[in-house]
This record gives C-alpha cells, sequence and structure tokens, in this order.
C-alpha cells in the first residue's frame, strides 16, 4: 500500500506539471492530476471487475491526490530543471504502478500473463490519459522506450513472484529496474524502432 501511495502521489506531480506547462487553472490542475494518478488503475479494475474501485472505497486517496497537485503548483519555481524533474518522477510512477497492477492482479487469482498486461494497462495509461488530456501525443506512441519499461518491470515481479520472491527484496528490486530501465532511456536516447509508411499511390 505504500508503495502504490508513493506511485499516485508521483503521478498527480507529473499531471500537475503537465497541466501547468499547458497554463491551465488550478482545477484543470488538480483534474489533470487524479486522472493522472488513478487512470490506469481504474481502468485496470473494470477490466477484472474488481470493484468497488479502491479510490471510491477511499476517498481520502482523492484528497492526497488534489493536495499533492496543488503542493506541485508551490514548489513548481523552485524547480530548476522542471523538464528533468517531471522525467524522473514519471519514471518512479511508471515503475510503482507496473508492480502494483501486477501484483493486485496476482492477488485476485488471474494468471501471470494477465499480471503482466495489467501491469502495463496501470503502469501505462494514467500517463496516456494525461498526455490526451494535455493535448500531446502519449509517451507510449512516440519512440519512447516507455511501455517496454512497464513489460519487463511487471514480468520481472511477476517471475519472482511465482518464484516464490514476493517480499520487500523483490518489490525494490523491480522498482530500481523499472525506474533505472527508464531513466537510462532519456539519458542515452534509448527507443524503439518506428513505423513509417508512406502510400506511393497517387489520387
Amino acid at each position: 500500500m505504500l508503495l502504490w501511495l508513493i506511485g499516485i502521489l508521483a503521478e498527480a506531480m507529473t499531471g500537475a506539471l503537465a497541466a501547468g506547462r499547458k497554463q491551465m487553472d488550478l482545477f484543470g490542475v488538480v483534474i489533470i492530476g487524479l486522472v493522472t494518478a488513478i487512470g490506469g488503475g481504474t481502468l485496470r479494475d473494470m477490466l477484472l471487475g474488481n470493484y468497488p474501485l479502491i479510490w471510491i472505497a477511499n476517498w481520502h486517496y482523492l484528497i492526497a491526490i488534489a493536495a499533492a497537485s496543488l503542493l506541485t503548483v508551490l514548489i513548481a519555481p523552485l524547480m530548476r530543471y522542471l523538464g528533468r524533474l517531471f522525467l524522473a518522477i514519471d519514471a518512479l510512477g511508471l515503475a510503482v504502478f507496473s508492480i502494483t497492477g501486477a501484483q493486485k492482479t496476482l492477488m485476485l487469482g488471474y494468471s501471470p500473463v494477465v499480471a503482466v498486461a495489467m501491469g502495463v494497462v496501470t503502469g501505462v495509461f494514467g500517463g496516456v490519459l494525461r498526455d490526451i488530456l494535455c493535448n500531446e501525443i502519449p509517451l507510449i506512441f512516440r519512440r519512447e522506450f516507455y511501455a517496454l519499461a512497464s513489460l519487463l518491470t511487471a514480468s520481472l515481479y511477476v517471475l519472482l513472484a511465482l518464484s516464490g520472491f514476493g517480499g520487500w527484496p523483490s518489490l525494490l528490486g523491480c522498482l530500481l529496474l523499472g525506474f533505472g530501465l527508464r531513466m537510462c532511456a532519456i539519458r542515452y536516447h534509448w527507443s524503439m524502432p518506428t513505423f513509417n509508411y508512406q502510400s506511393d499511390a497517387h489520387h
């Protein structure tokens, strides 16, 4: 639960920063923060039929996310390297949600393949909603090494959990893997191959 709380607060901050780059008002900042923080987990639970949704059963999470979003507005002027910080926080959120999404799916009794898939859904979908609402092409649809980092992180967690290594050491290891992969991808410009189709047909 602590890991999940860290994830939603981190993603709330990335949402707030994204809203700030689009010069949204404070209501917009909170909404983008909320969507980013709970979007992936909400979609996962809806797909798995796991109700009530966690933020409905625990409304105080909404307050915490809104507070984190507004706090980001206050500290933003102090952030000298806003772009780098955004990417680092987003990488942390991606890793955390990829792990917790897979973890929760396994706890609900689903197969390892579904657990990995739901780990990716939890990890990336909040960011997809954030980027769409901010009129940006989502990171997972660009050349970014993003969804693959989520996939590898969720896969490692499921593999360790099925092998009997589901405690904090494995959680920490998976977290470091996911965060490290994403930050290395940013630092060294790792990217996925792109498909560029140009039709030669004349109309």
